[in-house]
């Protein structure tokens, strides 16, 4: 994996937290990586949710439709 050289400014109560961590970047590396992960899939969760409610009244008057067309000949 290519990496690339930052400057970062942390708080320092997590600095400090991070001082009794051996691989610094590694750690730090992960934790974005999780990070973004996390808040993709909580992109495409609202998508999904936005997707389905934006369906769901077009779902509900197929539904009717194909009701009323399958009872019609029941009497």
């Amino acid at each position: 994996m290519k990496t690339k050289r930052l400057n970062i400014t942390l708080p320092e109560e997590i600095a400090d937290r991070l001082s009794s961590i051996p691989n610094k970047s590694k750690y730090i590396a992960e934790a974005l990586s999780e990070k973004i992960k996390r808040e993709k899939k909580e992109a495409l969760d609202a998508l999904l949710r936005e997707g389905y409610q934006a369906t769901r009244l077009e779902g509900r008057e197929i539904n009717a439709e194909w009701e009323a067309a399958t009872l019609e000949n029941w009497d």
